[in-house]
């Protein structure tokens, strides 16, 4: 298989970028899934350091509670690790996948079979970060409830 550069007309570079706009606006939105993320992981960060600082002081019950919500942010704070890494691989493989479809049409190349398998590695990528997103906002609800038991024990 003989591969040459040609010039490409503005013609035949039309379904190109035509193509390349769908990867592009799948990584614009798994930068706002990234940010919302981050955030999320900054907001569990400063959470474990203030329950940190009230652990010397706090009574036996509040140590006991404190604790396990620091067990609970633990986790939550390697799943949204996990989530933003592969947040992140997807938008790599939608840029690469960018990449391999400009090169195809500047080299007259067939690459359907690494086209699609791009696209599935962006796709199985994004489920695996919206599935372990989806499980950090239930053990933030779980910590909350553990947070809301404790109240409601004091008030009583």
């Amino acid at each position: 298989m003989e591969t040459t550069l040609h010039a490409l007309s503005v013609e035949q570079l039309i379904p190109v970028l035509q193509t390349a706009i769908g990867p592009t606006i799948l990584i614009s939105g798994v930068g706002l899934l990234l940010l919302t993320m981050t955030n999320r992981l900054g907001r569990a960060i400063d959470r474990a350091r203030i329950l940190a600082r009230e652990l010397p002081g706090a009574g036996e019950r509040e140590r006991v509670k404190n604790e396990e919500q620091l067990r609970i942010i633990w986790s939550r704070a390697r799943l949204l690790r996990l989530a933003i890494a592969l947040a992140s691989l997807s938008a790599l493989s939608a840029a690469i996948l960018i990449i391999v479809l400009f090169f195809s049409a500047l080299f007259h190349i067939e690459n359907a079979w690494l086209v699609s398998a791009l696209f599935i590695d962006c796709m199985a990528c994004l489920i695996g970060s919206l599935a372990m997103f989806i499980h950090d906002i239930k053990q933030a609800l779980a910590a909350l409830t553990l947070e809301l038991s404790g109240r409601e024990a004091r008030h009583d």
